[in-house]
């Protein structure tokens, strides 16, 4: 809603290939069709990328990415991501979760800057450390559900710090480990958040608005966590409808301010 048209059928290009790529792993799915359906995709992302597109969806990505000049690599590393997925549940230090961040998340902060257009090569940081952000927030907020799939995305040697077990988490009732192993999270998520941030003076306040809505938007599910102590096993917290319509609106006006370039 806050981009120009074209750019904003840009994103939905990317926002469709997004969801294709989590399609083709459905978790109803066995594993040896979700690996065929990636490699499916690869070679439709290859085709794509040579100019002859298969379908309308790699139709409106490939003229996304020639219009953009969006590099093929980004599209490659978020099914590397997907990829991911099928083989770890578990990560042993916040470096290996890092990689996964970047390719799911922080790569399509990078394609969708590319959309946006920036005034500096320093805004790619910025926007690899948002997207960092919002994909922390989401391992905050998703850490039961994931347990019901078998996974377990917070670091395991940060389990191990705080005195926390995998069956801590397992439990609806928090205990103090999972609450300072949580709290520690979201400290990391908001430190990220300010790097992001440094990110949208290098945007237009056209293009500035999209990314700001949704940070703000991030950043008030870290605030429902804290607010309440930290606990997030015993229901997913998210935004009421009101909550949201109003963060949106004083977000996008507030983006149209002048904004300092960071040095």
């Amino acid at each position: 809603m806050t981009l120009p048209s074209d750019k904003r059928n840009a994103i939905y290009a990317v926002y469709a290939f997004c969801r294709y790529c989590d399609d083709a792993v459905d978790q109803e799915l066995d594993a040896h069709i979700k690996l065929t359906n990636l490699q499916d995709l690869r070679l439709q992302l290859e085709s794509a990328t040579r100019g002859s597109p298969e379908g309308p969806m790699f139709t409106a990505l490939a003229h996304a990415a020639n219009v953009y000049n969006i590099p093929s690599q980004y599209f490659d590393e978020v099914i590397n991501g997907v990829e991911m997925d099928l083989t770890k549940s578990r990560y042993q230090t916040f470096e290996e979760l890092q990689l996964y961040c970047y390719r799911v998340a922080s790569v399509v902060g990078l394609i969708c800057i590319q959309i946006f257009g920036y005034k500096s090569p320093a805004a790619k940081q910025h926007a690899i450390d948002l997207g960092l952000a919002m994909q922390l927030t989401n391992i905050i907020r998703d850490v039961r559900e994931d347990l019901d799939r078998g996974r377990i995305y917070l670091p395991l040697d940060e389990l191990s710090r705080n005195g926390c077990t995998e069956q801590d988490l397992a439990t609806e009732i928090p205990n103090q480990s999972t609450r300072n192993l949580i709290a520690f999270q979201v400290e990391r998520a908001r430190m990220y958040f300010q790097r992001g941030y440094k990110l949208f003076p290098y945007l237009s306040p056209r293009s500035r608005a999209c990314p700001a809505v949704l940070a703000q938007l991030y950043i008030r599910i870290l605030d429902h966590v804290e607010a309440n102590s930290f606990n997030v096993f015993d229901g997913r917290i998210s935004l009421s409808k009101n909550e949201k319509l109003l963060v949106t609106a004083t977000t996008w006006l507030k983006s149209f301010l002048p904004q300092k370039i960071p040095i």
